[in-house]
C-alpha cells in the first residue's frame, strides 16, 4: 500500500529535499515583481538572502522604477515555469512581501523584501500536503514555511564556492544564498551566524567567490560540512589548490573562475547576516563549463509533468 501511494504522488521520482541540476542554455522559469503600478522581470536580479525570516534581495537599475517601488507598502513576487503572460496560465507560486530595508547605491538599489506569506501550485493541494506530511514534516518545519522554501527554489539557485583565509585559518564552503550584480561591480551574500569564517570575514572585510564546474558535485557538498565545523588540515584535501591573485586565499584548482570581493556594508537579517561588497575583474583558471544549481524537489516534480526536466546533476 505505501509504495502505492509513493507511486500516485511521485511517480518513479527518488524523493529528496531538493534536486541538484545543472542547465544546458538558458533558465527556463521567469520571476516578476509586481507593485500597484509596476510589473518588473526581476529574473536575474533576485535572490534568496536569509531563511528565519525569509528575505528577497531584489536589484533595481532603473530610476523610473524606484518611485513606485520604494514607496509601495506590499509587493507580489510570482515565479513563472517561462516566459509567459500570468493571465494566460496559474504562476508556479506567488508571494507577498513588505519592505524590510534597502541599499541604495549611484547605479542602483538592492531592495530587501520580507517575506509575509506565499500560494504554491506545483501540484494540486492534496498532493502537495500529502507529500509534506509523509516526507517533509519534521524538525517543527511548518506547512508554510516548506511552502516559502518551495516557492524561493522554483527558480534555480546557483552554488558558487566561498573562500576565506585569515592568519592560520582557512575556510571553503559552498553557497547559494548570493547573488552577482555583475553590470555593477557588486555581490551580495546572506551568510548564517553559525558560520565559523563570519566574524573573520567582517574583520577583514574580505572574501573570494568562485564559479565551479557541477562535476565536482560531490566534492561541493563534502564542503558543506566546513560551515559549522573547524576545517580539516589543507594537506588533507582531496583536490588541489591555487591562490588568488591579491588575496592569497585558496581556490580549489578546478575551479572555473572566481572573484576577489571587498565587503562594504553588513545588515543582520535574522538567520543570516547579509554581505554586500565589490568585486575586481573575473580571473579565469578553467574552461567555462556547466554550474551546479538547487530546485526545490516539487519544481522537479512539476517540471517532470510537464516533460521540461533539467539535467540532474
Amino acid at each position: 500500500m505505501k509504495s502505492l501511494i509513493r507511486k500516485i504522488l511521485i511517480g518513479d521520482a527518488v524523493i529528496s529535499e531538493y534536486s541538484k541540476i545543472t542547465i544546458q542554455g538558458e533558465i527556463k522559469e521567469k520571476v516578476y515583481l509586481e507593485t500597484s503600478k509596476k510589473s518588473i522581470d526581476i529574473s536575474q536580479n533576485h535572490w534568496l538572502l536569509c531563511i528565519e525570516p525569509v528575505i528577497f534581495g531584489v536589484w533595481i537599475e532603473k530610476d523610473e522604477f524606484k518611485p513606485a517601488l520604494m514607496k509601495s507598502r506590499e509587493y507580489k513576487i510570482y515565479f513563472n515555469s517561462c516566459d509567459i503572460e500570468r493571465t494566460r496560465k496559474k504562476p508556479l507560486a506567488e508571494l507577498t512581501l513588505h519592505f524590510f530595508d534597502c541599499i541604495e547605491e549611484i547605479n542602483g538599489t538592492l531592495l530587501l523584501l520580507k517575506l509575509e506569506k506565499s500560494k504554491i501550485h506545483h501540484l494540486n493541494f492534496l498532493k502537495t500536503y500529502l507529500l509534506f506530511s509523509r516526507y517533509y514534516k519534521k524538525n517543527g518545519l511548518t506547512f508554510s514555511k516548506f511552502k516559502s522554501f518551495v516557492s524561493a527554489y522554483s527558480y534555480p539557485r546557483r552554488i558558487r564556492i566561498i573562500s576565506f583565509r585569515q592568519d592560520d585559518y582557512y575556510n571553503i564552503f559552498p553557497m547559494d544564498l548570493l547573488g552577482d550584480i555583475e553590470q555593477s561591480n557588486r555581490y551580495v551574500f546572506g551568510l548564517r551566524h553559525t558560520n565559523l569564517a563570519l566574524d573573520g570575514i567582517i574583520k577583514t572585510g574580505k572574501l573570494v567567490v568562485s564559479e565551479v564546474p557541477y562535476e565536482y558535485k560531490d566534492i561541493i557538498y563534502q564542503l558543506g560540512k566546513h560551515h559549522s565545523s573547524k576545517p580539516p588540515p589543507l594537506a588533507s584535501l582531496p583536490f588541489k589548490l591555487v591562490q588568488s591573485k591579491n588575496f592569497k586565499f585558496y581556490i580549489p584548482a578546478w575551479a572555473e573562475s572566481y572573484k576577489e570581493i571587498q565587503i562594504l556594508k553588513t545588515l543582520d537579517l535574522g538567520s543570516h547576516m547579509l554581505l554586500w561588497g565589490e568585486s575586481n575583474e573575473k580571473n579565469m583558471l578553467n574552461k567555462p563549463a556547466n554550474h551546479l544549481f538547487l530546485i526545490h524537489f516539487l519544481q522537479y516534480l512539476r517540471q517532470k509533468m510537464d516533460s521540461s526536466v533539467y539535467d540532474l546533476a
